[in-house]
């Protein structure tokens, strides 16, 4: 049991209020969430090897003075997919190009699952994803910060009537508990997950790196 830490949340508005932090002499490590998975990459004196494959980081190591980035969001991802993936589940499609959405990418690369990115501005765009392509796709994962809480009734533009039982859909929000998007696919007959498990399981991992458990 882990008596001599404490965790604390940092309300940052900008990337400066960050870099603030980082300075401060009492701080082990740090989580870093939307925005900030790829605008703290300058102010870090290193990464570790797979957040520079990713080009995005969630957890800081403090050490020495020194500031160095991991992605646990890695882990997290990955072992959701492990408990939840069959074997139909072979190729998928990312909503959203972030640093969530990066770290989806490094996963499916790892376990040789071929994906498409569908985003706003890279890849195929919203309006563009196609039923067709929902279909041949099995895993659907939504990365963007739609429909995150205050904003639950918020959803992004999807095909949701070529889902069917064969879809596994994943929302890597956990607030609110089941997305606008979850709601939608469910209908349709896919089996969902939100972002818990990934959540539980990456901050497992930040854990044992700042305390090296």
């Amino acid at each position: 049991m882990l008596t001599d830490y404490s965790y604390s949340l940092y309300d940052c508005q900008t990337i400066d209020d960050v870099k603030k932090i980082l300075l401060q002499s009492d701080i082990l490590g740090l989580n870093v969430t939307i925005p900030y998975k790829e605008k703290v990459l300058p102010l870090l004196d290193e990464l570790s090897e797979e957040a520079q494959q990713i080009g995005a980081i969630n957890t800081i190591l403090i050490k020495n003075g020194m500031a160095k980035g991991f992605n646990t969001d890695v882990i997290g991802f990955e072992k959701s997919l492990q408990v939840f993936k069959k074997k139909h589940h072979h190729s998928a499609i990312i909503l959203g190009d972030g640093g969530a959405a990066k770290a989806v990418r490094f996963v499916f690369e790892k376990n040789n699952i071929p994906y498409i990115i569908v985003s706003r501005k890279t890849g195929v765009l919203f309006q563009k994803l196609t039923e067709k392509m929902v279909d041949e796709y099995k895993i659907i994962v939504q990365c963007t910060p739609v429909g995150t809480f205050p904003d639950v009734e918020a959803c992004l533009e999807f095909p949701f009537n070529a889902l069917s039982k064969d879809h596994l859909v994943m929302d890597l929000i956990y607030n609110p508990n089941e997305t606008l998007f979850l709601k939608k696919a469910q209908y349709k007959g896919a089996q969902t997950i939100n972002g818990l498990l990934m959540l539980e399981q990456q901050a497992e991992a930040a854990w044992k790196i700042w305390t090296s458990i």
